[in-house]
């Protein structure tokens, strides 16, 4: 087509170039209303209303809210759980990627889909599996000497179940990246001298690094908007921002789409004694 196009007189090959524009642009015109109506207009309609007053009148009272107070508490501890999780993502998704990624195709493809597959279950039941497991009968404390601990309602329990919801995202894309991999460079290396460690460090890990940089980062965004297993498996003490969405705005809105006047009670997380 290329060869067409540059053998082609100038008007024909603009007419040509002009109505593949028009069949792209018609293509992607479903995807463009789908993403209009289903993704930037409710956005756009949240951002408005996050800026208007119970009366309508503009206002940033919601952002300064935001910012303050125990809300800022609540920013910061998921923050540092969401960074957690994508760390101990990282770390055991890299493991288990690596391990994969040197199996025989058929093997891998196996160990891939028993990766994958849980990840079709309902988050809500796989947390309430953990909930089991994590308890203070359940197999795990069975399993530890000197228990049992207290593994459930904490920060712990809140980064366990997360780290495991992440995880098959993590895994897919560490192991698509590691496959990839030219295991030549390797054995280059590793016929001029470098030991194990020295070819981890100066060739394969620069290598993996955009997909640990991507995995990492996809992780720690997926884990500031969960809700289920945080507010299942976690405290008071470890409310994240999807929690507290949840709990506000319902209240401050009454079921109106409009903003209801702000109230000291809002100040806490746990605003239920309030109304």
């Amino acid at each position: 087509m290329a060869a067409i196009l540059a053998g082609a007189p100038a008007r024909p090959r603009r007419l040509l170039a002009s109505r593949r524009t028009r069949v792209g642009m018609l293509y992607a015109l479903p995807v463009v209303v789908y993403l209009l109506v289903l993704f930037v207009y409710p956005i756009f309609s949240t951002v408005l209303l996050s800026l208007k007053d119970a009366d309508g009148s503009f206002t940033l009272h919601w952002y300064v809210e935001a910012l303050t107070g125990v809300n800022l508490s609540v920013l910061f501890t998921t923050l540092r759980i969401s960074a957690e999780t994508a760390v101990l993502s990282l770390v055991f998704g890299f493991i288990l990627a690596q391990a994969i990624s040197r199996l025989k195709p058929l093997w891998a493809g196996v160990a891939m889909l028993v990766v994958v597959v849980p990840h079709f279950v309902s988050a809500l039941v796989r947390t309430y599996g953990w909930i089991i497991m994590l308890g203070d009968k359940g197999v795990v404390n069975e399993a530890l000497p000197g228990g049992p601990y207290q593994l459930l309602y904490n920060e712990l329990g809140v980064v366990i179940g997360t780290t495991s919801m992440m995880l098959p995202y993590t895994v897919l894309l560490l192991y698509g990246v590691m496959r990839g991999v030219d295991r030549r460079l390797l054995a280059a290396a590793a016929s001029m001298g470098a030991g194990r460690v020295t070819i981890f460090r100066r060739v394969y890990l620069p290598l993996v690094a955009p997909g640990l940089a991507s995995a990492g980062l996809l992780s720690f965004i997926l884990s500031l908007g969960y809700y289920i297993t945080p507010a299942l498996m976690g405290g008071p003490n470890q409310t994240m921002i999807a929690t507290l969405i949840n709990q506000q705005v319902p209240r401050r809105t009454n079921g109106t789409g409009r903003p209801r006047r702000a109230s000291s009670c809002w100040s806490s997380p746990w605003p239920d004694c309030c109304w």
